[in-house]
């Protein structure tokens, strides 16, 4: 380490790009902090806050514009080489060779970094054991589940042991065992090898993790500290409150959220609300907002005091620019309220089964969802919930099993299915340099809407989502591109929306809006299938189905699946996915001993 006992010190460090509307972007502005040492530290922040310009810079990808910044010792833009030698870099796309092996893409990456033979059969050896993909050595990386990959994109980049590791949200897209797996890895790193970390994420219980934090906005800093430090701002402030018999968690969380000068934030969590209170807020203006809630004080947490910082930002930020208010989602721009016909089922699956060769990736899954429900599909990486999701959708086809959407069977007619359902792919594709019109008008076409039909759409869902139709639609923060994907969606008019993980790596705040803008068109009889990695979000489904090696292991209300995982691991989604799972798997393992006695 040279006796550095900083690996990273930044001097008013700037990064500007240019913009498609011809301005500029300050992507990085005026950061200065300091990195310290053998330690596990987060960068935090929401979409646009700066985190991945600053570690492509760290790890000398990009050249700061202004300013010092110091890695392991080395002015970075006069030494970049230098520190590329010494650091290793995993990016959110990380670039596996999908066609070759787990190990082929192991020597590949040694070879690229010169990794002795000796050297290298020792660190192979050392990473597949803490990856646990030592018995998957000779298997496509392109076969492998999205948590597997994201474990060996850790160890190709840890082929040779780094002063420095630099990871950029590395558990996007992973599901909470996956996320388990690769903290323990990464935290195993720090303790046995002093190796210094700096990982940005989404997850503020992976930030909690973390020796130092620092919050980033619009590329300035925030904050900074350990998270007990930054947990204090919302200190005497945090509350759980319990909704009333008969009313989900969801309605009184959408209740305190647009009391914005007296909640700061609300998120159901375990059939209740979290909330945190305006600092000023009048007690007396709050006790009528509650009502008969039972509420009542709970230990502040990180993510409290984050949304702290971030609703602090906006107000500051409206204060100096004012900009229109950001409307609250609204009914009416889809098709009206629920019929009496809202128990009759819009999606039924019976005995569903689809086998890929010898491999069954769903194996006789039965469940029905009712109209204006909003349904969550969840599971491990590689469980089947996507390839059931693809089949719901009409995009492939089941190979034995009753699927029936919105009155129609997909077996015989899917053609006429999909034009009865939207889609929300995860990685929605919007045309960048399209202003947000102009992408729906394109997308209203594909529908096949002309003419006034497609100008009266058009017209709804930009009023619906607030959105403004002359933006260039490359330069919408990450929330503000999840509502184009939902207006694009929605335009057509359908009665079921399919969202393949709508949220994922985007931030808390902008979790929060999307899931208002959901809950409102559940409310307007829209029909909802999401699937998710965040757990939190469980809570807004009125059921879920948990899923894992093809299998249905838990159906139904968030809090009956609570229930169903039994003890301690009850008391959050979180804990009972990781429990449910953990048994499925064992009570399968018991099952295959049991038939080969």
């Amino acid at each position: 380490m040279n006796g550095v006992d900083a690996t990273v010190v930044a001097e008013g460090l700037r990064k500007t790009f240019a913009a498609p509307d011809g301005g500029v972007l300050r992507a990085v502005d005026e950061m200065t902090m300091r990195v310290r040492a053998g330690e596990l530290t987060a960068l935090v922040g929401p979409d646009g806050a700066g985190k991945t310009t600053l570690l492509r810079m760290m790890a000398g990808l990009l050249k700061p514009d202004a300013g010092r910044l110091r890695v392991l010792g080395f002015d970075v833009a006069k030494h970049p080489q230098a520190v590329q030698d010494r650091i290793s870099y995993m990016p959110q796309r990380f670039g596996l060779y999908e066609d070759l092996s787990v190990r082929e893409n192991l020597d590949l990456y040694a070879d690229l970094h010169g990794v002795p033979p000796g050297i290298r059969r020792e660190r192979f050896a050392r990473m597949l054991e803490m990856t646990d993909l030592a018995r998957f050595v000779d298997r496509p990386a392109g076969k492998l589940s999205g948590g597997m990959k994201q474990k060996l994109g850790l160890a190709c980049t840890l082929v040779r042991s780094p002063d420095l590791l630099l990871l950029d949200e590395p558990s996007v897209g992973v599901d909470p065992l996956s996320r388990r797996e690769l903290w323990k890895i990464v935290q195993q790193l720090v303790d046995d090898e002093n190796l210094s970390v700096i990982v940005s994420t989404a997850y503020m219980d992976e930030a909690e993790r973390c020796a130092r934090i620092f919050v980033m906005h619009a590329g300035r800093l925030l904050a900074e500290g350990m998270p007990a430090a930054l947990r204090e701002r919302a200190r005497g402030l945090a509350f759980t409150a319990a909704p009333p018999a008969g009313t989900p968690a969801r309605d009184l969380q959408a209740r305190l959220i647009d009391a914005d000068a007296l909640i700061v934030d609300a998120v159901p969590r375990g059939g209740t609300v979290n909330f945190i209170r305006q600092p000023q807020a009048d007690d007396r203006a709050l006790g009528e907002l509650l009502g008969d809630v039972d509420c009542r004080p709970r230990g502040e947490e990180l993510e409290d005091a984050f949304m702290m910082l971030l609703r602090q930002q906006k107000v500051a930020r409206a204060a100096a620019s004012p900009e229109p208010a950001e409307p609250s989602p609204r009914a009416g721009a889809h098709g009206g309220p629920k019929s009496d016909g809202a128990d009759a089922p819009v999606i039924v699956v019976r005995d569903l089964v689809r086998k890929f060769g010898d491999f069954t990736a769903v194996a006789s899954t039965s469940f029905e969802v009712v109209r204006g429900e909003i349904f969550g599909l969840l599971g491990p990486n590689g469980a089947g919930k996507t390839t059931t999701f693809r089949m719901l959708c009409g995009l492939l086809p089941a190979t034995s099993g009753h699927l029936e959407v919105a009155g129609v069977n997909l077996r015989t007619a899917r053609a006429e299915a999909r034009r009865r359902i939207g889609y929300v792919a995860q990685k929605f594709a919007l045309y960048g340099n399209l202003t947000v019109r102009e992408n729906l008008e394109f997308f209203g076409g594909a529908y096949r809407l002309r003419g006034n039909a497609l100008r009266r759409r058009v017209a709804a869902v930009i009023e619906r989502f607030g959105l403004d139709p002359s933006a260039i639609s490359g330069l919408l923060p990450g929330g503000y591109k999840q509502r184009l994907a939902m207006a694009a969606g929605l335009l057509h008019e359908p009665e079921i929306l399919f969202l393949d993980e709508p949220t994922s790596g985007i931030d808390p705040l902008a979790r929060r809006s999307f899931w208002r803008t959901i809950t409102a068109l559940a409310q307007d009889g829209v029909t909802v299938i999401v699937t998710t990695h965040f757990m939190e979000e469980a809570e807004y489904c009125d059921r879920i189905a948990i899923q894992d090696g093809g299998r249905m292991l838990a159906l139904g209300t968030p809090q009956a699946v609570r229930a169903q995982a039994g003890g301690d691991a009850g008391t959050d989604m979180n804990s009972a996915f990781i429990a449910i799972v953990e048994q499925g798997r064992a009570a399968n393992r018991g099952a295959v001993a049991g038939a080969g006695a």
